[in-house]
């Protein structure tokens, strides 16, 4: 019962690996179908059509169909269906959060179970992990504006004191 099927992954690696599955299209945090299929351990023909039979839980903002754009901007990073047998017949669906969330209530299985709780952590920890890195680039902000401040000061006090006024 591991993600990935290794019984001893540490907790770290775990996020670690999920958080390289999460890509940033149309400005949200989504996962991609094929990506999560192998997280739950199912063919991702499976997962579509779970998702397919609950279509109604799966608004535009939970789950989307990438465009012939996206696509190709982001096959180089998606594994997709053996090309010998067609490859895949259309584009990857994204997943953000809720929808991912969404796919515990119709993935019933234990497995599913734990992989949605290892993502929602992952999800979680990237938002603080953005807030931290908000905070700290607005106190570098802070600090440059302050070495200004400081540097002008420093200047004007050196060009009073040391510098002879030309008359």
């Amino acid at each position: 019962h591991s993600l990935f099927g290794e019984t001893n992954m540490a907790p770290t690696n775990r996020l670690n690996a999920i958080s390289q599955l999460i890509k940033v299209i149309r400005n949200q945090r989504v996962i991609i179908d094929s990506d999560l299929a192998k997280l739950y351990d199912v063919q991702t023909k499976a997962l579509l059509q779970a998702v397919k039979r609950n279509h109604s839980r799966f608004p535009d903002d939970f789950a989307f169909r990438l465009t012939k754009e996206e696509f190709l901007s982001l096959r180089s990073q998606i594994v997709t269906s053996n090309s010998k047998r067609g490859g895949r017949r259309s584009h990857p669906i994204a997943f953000t959060e809720q929808g991912i969330a969404m796919l515990s209530s119709i993935l019933r299985s234990e497995k599913a179970i734990l992989v949605n709780i290892e993502i929602m952590r992952t999800f979680v920890q990237m938002k603080r992990i953005a807030t931290n890195y908000a905070e700290f680039e607005k106190q570098i902000k802070k600090w440059s504006v302050d070495t200004t401040k400081n540097f002008e000061w420093y200047s004007m006090q050196f060009e009073n004191c040391c510098i002879p006024k030309q008359r």
